[in-house]
């Protein structure tokens, strides 16, 4: 039975909390990101997607989703971890030497969960295209999730990715974008201005949702209900979540400071004075 809109609520304050701590403890990470898109991967994984029991790389019969800017890592991992992958009390391992849970997730270490190593911008949404065309392929009618920063649509590849699947109609494919207007180096305005991106695409030839409310779990399960409805239809599609990065600590709210900065002692008191424990820490 899926959870509903009080238990994803409870879950994404959880799953805040374990970014937290999780960046914390080694003092390194990405919290502004991770915390963005907590309530988005939140609802993805507790009902959006359709999954199976179990992780096997294959990934026939279920939908697959693909983390594109993996340095919002500790977000996937908790969500992960809290969606049965993995045991909950392995996010104590995070950013350690021989640990799973790398900084940028990777597939060499074998976590359940991980499609792909994400460490470097702008490929997920080819990896994304090419297990869309093998659904197909093997007749599997389930789609495929991505989930990209909108700094990230700097890196040309993507361009490339997007000319590609709008070209072969690949329509079971549904590309994310968090449109939060900050990255490590400032206000994406300001680094490299790329107008509307919602016109880009759809000179592109997709289809384009927009999420005004990218951090409420409503307004996601709603907009992420119109995407899905546009595949089948000859065009991939786009979905454009308006987040605010560090959402839920407001000090790291409003400022691309919190990009790649751990808390210390002190704020992450304060950071959790603001999210107070649901479900239980690790």
């Amino acid at each position: 039975m899926k959870p509903n809109t009080q238990q994803l609520n409870d879950l994404t304050t959880q799953v805040r909390r374990d970014i937290l701590r999780m960046v914390h403890a080694v003092n390194s990470g990405h919290p502004g990101g991770s915390l963005g898109c907590t309530e988005f991967l939140v609802a993805l994984y507790q009902v959006i997607m359709d999954r199976k029991e179990g992780f096997d790389m294959d990934g026939i019969g279920e939908d697959l989703f693909f983390l594109s800017n993996g340095h919002i890592s500790p977000v996937f991992y908790s969500v992960l971890a809290r969606s049965g992958y993995f045991p909950v009390e392995e996010l104590a391992t995070f950013r350690l030497i021989n640990s799973r849970l790398q900084g940028h997730p990777t597939t060499h270490e074998g976590l359940p969960g991980i499609r792909m190593a994400s460490g470097s911008l702008g490929q997920g949404m080819s990896v994304a295209i090419g297990a869309a065309q093998a659904k197909k392929l093997n007749g599997d009618n389930h789609l495929v999730y991505s989930l990209h920063g909108d700094g990230e649509l700097q890196e040309g590849q993507n361009w490339e990715a997007m000319m590609y699947a709008s070209a072969y109609k690949v329509d079971n494919y549904i590309a994310t974008v968090d449109v939060n207007g900050k990255q490590i180096d400032g206000p994406t305005d300001e680094v490299l201005n790329m107008g509307s991106i919602n016109a880009k695409f759809t000179a592109f030839g997709w289809d384009v949702v927009e999420i005004p409310q990218g951090n409420n779990i409503e307004a996601i399960l709603a907009g992420m209900a119109q995407a899905k409805a546009k595949t089948g239809q000859g065009k991939p599609v786009c979905v454009l979540l308006h987040t605010e990065m560090g959402n839920g600590v407001d000090f790291m709210m409003h400022t691309h400071a919190w990009h790649g900065k751990a808390p210390n002692d002190d704020q992450l008191q304060k950071a959790f004075d603001q999210n107070v424990m649901t479900l239980g820490d690790y």
